[in-house]
């Protein structure tokens, strides 16, 4: 545990946070963006793991902001980490109880670093409160995940009811190995219409949705999604093509098996991807994600998907919130 404020001022925390680095004498050039982190109480463990991860890659401030009750009288309280496990960041967890509750500008105003750009991510849930639009209105990118969701289709329809460029989310940034592969394939194969694309993976996955979506709208075809009764991600893609069908099976989650006509099976690595990975590479690129803008704004509307029927009901049973990501990953 690293040095801990208890019924603070941001104010408070940034004067100790200079405090701290002149003490210890570590070094604070170099920190590229600061990431604030919007979580919920019991759930913001692997996000602050994650985080930590990817500022190996991205040395930057990390601000953790944990909502308790919204109720009660007005507290914040701080930890600040330094180095160490902190990896190359300076991890800064806020617990607010009143209107500290609510992860605003003018809560968070006197800890972001100036001059650098400021990311956003709500790892559990999808922003809604008017503080979470003040945090949307400062951030250059703007990081939700889709796959912590109820229903995803529901919450990819709200995303892109409030899509503006900086948006992403990280049920799209897995789907890059994917994507490149597929990519690839259709490069190599003769020009011909692709008639159909039947993606096979749980229907509460959001990335199997858009990985429909951004096939149907960029092939021009017919999608057809196919849940699986099992809770598990994505694991095959079929393009059915005039000279034959092109799949893409990947039936755990490192090694997927490539098979089209006139060529003997091959096999490719596919691996799922962390949150960490996931989460780097959105830090990595802090210019707008078109394809994902372009994907949810057209594809999920323009896209001719059909979903098979008696795959997963309304009412199944609900996946256990630490492992939702993880079962669902793509």
């Amino acid at each position: 545990m690293g040095t801990v404020l208890e019924d603070t001022t941001t104010s408070d925390v940034d004067k100790t946070l200079s405090r701290l680095r002149a003490e210890t004498g570590v070094r604070t050039l170099g920190r590229v963006l600061t990431l604030v982190i919007i979580a919920e109480t019991g759930h913001s463990e692997k996000a602050v793991e994650a985080a930590i991860a990817a500022s190996r890659e991205h040395p930057c401030r990390i601000i953790v902001h944990v909502a308790h009750d919204a109720g009660a009288a007005n507290r914040l309280d701080a930890e600040i980490n330094l180095g160490g496990e902190a990896g190359a960041s300076e991890v800064v967890i806020l617990r607010g109880w009143g209107e500290s509750a609510h992860a605003s500008e003018s809560l968070l105003a006197a800890l972001l670093l100036p001059d650098v750009p400021i990311v956003v991510w709500w790892p559990h849930s999808l922003p809604g409160s008017d503080a979470d639009d003040s945090m949307r209105r400062i951030a250059t990118r703007r990081i939700t995940d889709s796959a912590r969701a109820e229903h995803p289709w529901k919450a990819l329809t709200s995303l892109r009811r409030t899509y503006r460029p900086g948006d992403t989310d990280l049920a799209w940034t897995r789907l890059t190995q994917w994507r490149i592969q597929l990519a690839a394939v259709l490069d190599d194969l003769p020009r011909e219409a692709t008639r159909k694309v039947v993606v096979e993976g749980s229907e509460r996955s959001p990335s199997v949705i858009l990985l429909g979506a951004w096939l149907g709208y960029k092939l021009d075809a017919d999608v057809e999604v196919v849940g699986d009764p099992l809770e598990r991600g994505l694991f095959r893609v079929t393009l059915c093509r005039e000279g034959g069908d092109v799949t893409i099976h990947r039936p755990g989650r490192n090694v997927a098996t490539l098979s089209q006509p006139g060529s003997p099976d091959q096999q490719i690595a596919l691996p799922a991807r962390s949150l960490a990975q996931c989460l780097a590479e959105e830090l990595r690129r802090l210019d707008p994600d078109e394809a994902f803008g372009d994907v949810l704004t057209r594809g999920l509307g323009t896209a001719r998907v059909t979903w098979v029927e008696g795959t997963v009901s309304e009412d199944a049973e609900t996946i256990d919130e630490d492992n939702r990501t993880e079962a669902y990953d793509a």
